[in-house]
């Protein structure tokens, strides 16, 4: 194949383009030259770009450290603390507050200590050791910051309230950032702090880290205080004594110019709307204006070496742009038959063969769409197993289609059908594969979608899992029933095979798939004793229930498991007395007893593993628990082994993952409220944003701040009013609208009763006082 060079037509393109480049070029640097302003827009928009990045990054490690401390002041471990007083007999407790403070002090944080204090009990913990509250030499100043009302948050602290000898490493940091919160977390009863402090050199760094020079760098606080500032003298002091007043910070973001010593500076600001600190980066106008013209000298140079460049570039590159083009066809011309022939358009050959790419592309899209079904398959065969975490079921289900279906049922169940054989019947056994086969298109044709996962064939038999959104069990069986009954008598009537089917219990969650599976399966056993073609609901074996020996106490065993998920300690402990009177009112021989126990114990083993709880958690010495229940010869000592090794460790365990549960829900509240609390907020919107029960939320809210959901939200507003009414001059009228209230009167009305005061009562007693 002879490939000519590129035609005349090509080469007049790219110097006519070079030429037309020419007046660009020198219109662009003489532009650029002369548009000083546009520059200092530029600049200052570059400033603004990194005073919102080092915000970003400043606000997600206080954000970091707000977590962290929220995590220590809500543990089981702070609330048995801050009940009683520490002596060295605590140990204990005194070194797992140490643990929970030290998980905070990681390098992400930056934290060089984490103070917690309590007033009622005179103890105080922090790096350094336990001290007592009274001897501590700043114990007057944690006081009065304790006693403060608006004492919570960040703020600005001296470093040498918190000295100590991990610290000893930001000795020159004379101040420290300190989120401040009351201990306890909730109640109105609140008798000490936490404090987890930030020296203000490491925030100095990140800044540095950012900014690459942290010169023209600080941070103000929202009464106008420097936070942070290159030079440390002026940490603390007031905004004007650098030469920014706060009369020029007025809106959330913005730029203005001020004369800070005997230099003009552009000043560029940004405000935080997690904490209203205020982010400034100062930079000299002459400065930026010399740069200006620096650029605008050099560019003008480069772009004539650039423009000489690109006429030689232009000339040498047209001789040679055509080789990769050359190789390019040569390689496609060896893959692709069709490229063979000469082309008149070399570009048009080379973009037929990436269609024809492309085309091969979409084809094996397509191939692998085909393999969906065998991997769908395979992960609820691995699902009915158990071999598929539970957690994992309803995202995987999701992925493959189901998210409909799994948001709609409200009951489930497994069904598993399997192909019974006879003397007269005109099939054999090695027909087995192809009547699955046969009877696996029927189902998924005889079940609507809505009504089913997709059937899979696994064991010898077909397993199906029904669902719909009936609640009723009793209701959701006979339909399940029905279903099955029609299934049963279509096969019958197509195929002329009888076919048995095994109904599980009812279900409500995707966890139970592999314990359904294991109960239809069970329900199939039972064509030993009642002959082929049935229909056998697992709830019709023994009422639902396995096998009982003769005085085993199987309800009071459900009650207890039941106790134990709810976490109610005294009707566990009622239920274990209970079921061992049960157990030993039976005239058994004494090793006959050891039937029943050792059934409790197996299945509150298996209640601790279905739950995620490690043996060690419960029992961390490594003996057998089944030994040591076989070594005990009494009934009362039984049911104490039972209760101390066993339940109570399992109730305790629930207890704390409820409690956390319900700290969680109101935390995700509280933060909805602060974040919404001007817009028309309501608990019906907090439980469809959190995916919970609004009555539910209502309940858990309440039991964890003592208050009700209206009742928080008007007393966060009435905080946000009160400080605008204090630190703004934002009209009443405004307030009321920002507070949602349709009518300023009715604001006014609450405000009065609330305060006992009017709002501009309030506001002239403030600026009075």
């Amino acid at each position: 194949m002879i490939l000519k060079p590129l035609s005349f037509l090509s080469k007049l393109t790219i110097f006519g383009f070079l030429l037309a480049s020419i007046p660009v070029l020198f219109i662009g640097a003489y532009a650029y030259v002369t548009t000083t302003n546009e520059i200092h827009k530029n600049v200052n928009a570059g400033k603004m770009q990194l005073l919102m990045q080092i915000n970003s990054n400043v606000e997600q490690k206080l954000t970091t450290v707000n977590h962290t401390l929220n995590q220590v002041v809500h543990s089981t471990v702070m609330k048995t603390a801050l009940a009683q007083p520490l002596a060295p007999a605590d140990f204990v407790i005194y070194d797992n507050l140490r643990s929970e403070i030290r998980y905070m002090q990681t390098f992400e944080t930056r934290l060089s200590d984490v103070v917690l204090m309590n007033q009622r009990h005179n103890w105080l913990v922090k790096n350094s050791g336990l001290y007592a509250l009274e001897q501590y030499p700043y114990v007057n100043e944690l006081s009065r910051l304790a006693e403060d009302k608006n004492g919570s948050g960040w703020m600005l602290t001296p470093a040498e309230w918190f000295y100590s000898e991990e610290a000893a490493g930001t000795a020159g940091c004379a101040y420290n950032i300190s989120l401040v919160k009351k201990l306890p977390a909730t109640g109105s009863d609140q008798f000490g702090l936490a404090l987890a402090n930030i020296p203000a050199c490491s925030l100095l760094e990140l800044l540095v880290q950012d900014a690459g020079d942290d010169s023209g760098m600080m941070i103000l606080d929202e009464q106008y205080r420097i936070l942070l500032h290159s030079d440390q003298a002026l940490i603390g002091k007031p905004a004007s004594e650098a030469g920014i007043y706060p009369s020029s910070l007025d809106g959330a973001e913005g730029h203005f110019t001020a004369m800070i010593g005997k230099a003009n500076y552009s000043i560029s600001y940004y405000r935080s709307g997690l904490n209203d600190w205020i982010y400034l980066s100062a930079t000299s106008v002459a400065s930026m204006t010399k740069q200006a013209d620096s650029i605008g000298s050099y560019a003008l140079y480069i772009c004539l070496v650039l423009l000489a460049l690109s006429l030689l570039f232009a000339w040498a590159g047209s001789r040679r742009m055509y080789s990769p083009i050359r190789r390019l066809l040569l390689q496609l011309g060896e893959r692709g038959g069709q490229l063979n022939k000469p082309q008149a358009n070399e570009f048009q050959a080379i973009a037929d063969r990436v269609s024809h790419l492309f085309q091969s592309q979409t084809a094996l899209e397509s191939e692998l769409r085909q393999h969906v079904p065998q991997v769908r398959a395979f992960f609820l065969i691995r699902a009915c197993h158990g071999s598929i975490k539970p957690h994992e079921i309803n995202d995987k289900l999701e992925q493959f289609g189901y998210g409909e279906q799994l948001d709609q049922w409200k009951s489930m169940a497994t069904v598993a059908l399997q192909i019974d054989y006879s003397e007269d019947s005109r099939y054999s056994r090695e027909d087995q594969e192809l009547l699955l086969f046969a009877v696996h298109n029927m189902l998924e044709e005889l079940i609507p979608e809505h009504l089913r996962l997709h059937p899979v064939i696994m064991d010898q038999m077909i397993v199906v899992v029904i669902g719909s959104d009936i609640q009723e069990n009793e209701d959701f069986g006979n339909m399940t029933y029905e279903l099955t009954e029609r299934m049963q008598g279509k096969i019958d009537s197509f195929l002329g095979v009888e076919v048995s089917i095994g109904i599980s219990l009812p279900f409500d969650s995707l966890s139970l798939l592999a314990a359904s599976y294991r109960e239809a399966c069970e329900a199939l056993k039972q064509r030993i004793k009642l002959g082929g073609g049935i229909i056998i609901p697992y709830a019709n074996i023994n009422a639902g229930k396995p096998y009982l020996s003769p005085g085993y106490p199987l309800h009071i065993e459900s009650e207890l498991i039941d106790a134990i998920r709810l976490a109610d300690k005294e009707k566990a402990k009622e239920l274990v007395r209970a079921f061992m009177q049960a157990v030993f009112a039976a005239e058994l021989a004494p090793h006959e007893y050891q039937i029943p126990l050792a059934r409790l114990l197996n299945n509150l083993l298996i209640v601790m593993q279905e739950s995620g709880i490690s043996l060690s958690q419960i029992h961390p010495h490594g003996v057998s628990l089944l030994e040591e229940l076989l070594e005990i010869r009494t009934a009362a000592e039984i049911e104490d082994w039972f209760w101390t090794m066993a339940v109570y460790p399992l109730v305790r365990i629930f207890k704390d993952r409820q409690a956390e549960q319900y700290h969680n829900l109101s935390e995700q509240i509280i933060d909805l409220i602060q974040r919404c609390y001007d817009t028309d907020l309501t608990l019906e919107e907090c439980a469809q944003r959190l995916h919970y029960n609004a009555n539910y939320l209502s309940s858990v809210f309440r039991k964890e701040t003592g208050h009700s959901f209206s009742e928080y939200l008007t007393m966060y507003r009435f905080q946000m009013a009160r400080k605008w009414l204090e630190t703004s001059e934002i009209p009443i009228k405004d307030i009321a609208a920002k507070l949602c209230y349709t009518n300023p009167q009715n604001f006014i009305r609450s405000f009065r009763k609330q305060e006992g005061v009017t709002p501009g009562q309030y506001r002239e007693k403030r600026r009075t006082g």
